[in-house]
């Protein structure tokens, strides 16, 4: 009887005894050249919610194998006026609005959730659907996997030369407080982005040089996954153009088109730290040429935007933004991030300004 008892006792403490917690995964961040760290997936997030920037570089080559320091030469002016003029006027704003209304719809487009999933394959369609729509016969999208559920996009116009310039957004989307399953609209950030590139991918295939592949240099428009969370999808894929020694002239990111504070004058931002002076002087001249807004040179961070994943193995870039960063929308990594926060007149001076990068690179001698 009494043994009995006592090995139910110890029976009851054994199942008693906690389970040890699995430790909590680490990711290796960089938030400066001389700054990497170690911290957890909540730490990671604390320093967003903090407004602090960084490249999530757990899965990349921490020092690349390789720097490719691409020298390309930019044009001192532009050139290609006539044609680039000639297709401003085909924009759409109700276009912009189309796609922002339904691509802000998706409860969000977090990178690990099946939101993230399904707008990326709702984006791949509007994207084949231009391409469809063209007639062009050798221009393509595919998507590049990742090993979250979201996939980045990339639709390649081929050129004489493999030569390539690269204009890109990112498509993912958080609500800070509630990252899986929270309301995220990212209207703004970076839906407006999103749509900026694919409005100018749409004008450029109505050039009949462009869509038949007659401009000297390869431009390709990249959709990037997982940028809130430490610009994952544009570190993979430069990661991987490095390694194939992919020639990568120019990149242009797109991050938050839309938002003009009440109040502020209408500018276009101009990024220049942590990107390349000489692109980033030659993108000013496109700002100039093509559009009705002034440019006002602005900082942003280290790794705030994709941008800094071309720069990081290399490739120049440039980043041009909705405003001063002191003046961006307040609304972004929230459900306040709605369309009725943008301004498509303002998005559509960033569509002018990426159809003009784009053809002026594109027939350019690099």
């Amino acid at each position: 009887m009494h043994l009995s008892l006592a090995l139910a006792a110890l029976v009851g403490l054994s199942s008693a005894v906690a389970v040890p917690r699995p430790a909590p995964q680490l990711y290796k961040i960089q938030l400066a050249p001389d700054d990497i760290r170690t911290v957890t997936e909540e730490e990671k997030w604390a320093l967003r919610a903090e407004h602090k920037h960084f490249i999530d570089i757990t899965d990349l080559d921490e020092e690349p194998p390789i720097s490719l320091q691409v020298l390309a030469g930019f044009p001192t002016a532009v050139s290609q006026q006539t044609a680039v003029n000639a297709l401003l006027p085909k924009l759409s704003q109700t276009r912009l609005r189309d796609f922002l209304t339904t691509f802000s719809n998706f409860q969000n487009r977090y990178y690990t959730a099946s939101y993230g999933q399904q707008s990326a394959e709702w984006l791949l369609g509007q994207v084949q659907a231009i391409i469809s729509a063209s007639g062009a016969t050798n221009v393509n999208v595919k998507t590049f996997t990742h090993s979250w559920r979201q996939p980045s996009i990339i639709a390649t116009i081929p050129g004489k030369s493999t030569k390539t310039i690269v204009v890109g957004a990112h498509q993912d989307s958080v609500n800070l407080s509630n990252r899986a399953s929270g309301r995220a609209p990212g209207a703004d950030d970076d839906g407006s982005g999103s749509a900026t590139i694919l409005e100018a991918f749409r004008v450029l295939l109505t050039d009949s040089r462009i869509a038949s592949n007659q401009a000297e240099n390869t431009i390709e428009f990249h959709w990037y996954a997982g940028e809130e969370a430490g610009l994952l999808g544009s570190g993979a894929i430069f990661q991987q153009y490095l390694r194939e020694s992919r020639d990568v002239r120019a990149m242009l990111n797109q991050d938050m088109t839309g938002y003009v504070k009440p109040g502020s004058r209408q500018v276009i931002g101009v990024i220049t730290d942590n990107v390349d002076a000489s692109l980033t002087a030659f993108t000013k001249k496109v700002i100039t040429a093509y559009s009705t807004l002034p440019a006002v040179d602005t900082k942003c961070g280290y790794g705030c935007s994709d941008h800094a994943s071309a720069t990081r193995v290399g490739y120049p870039s440039a980043f041009v933004f909705e405003s001063t960063f002191d003046d961006s929308s307040p609304y972004i990594h929230s459900a306040q991030d709605t369309i009725s926060t943008v301004n498509f007149g303002h998005v559509a001076e960033f569509v002018k300004v990426v159809i003009g990068f784009t053809y002026e690179l594109g027939f350019a001698t690099l």
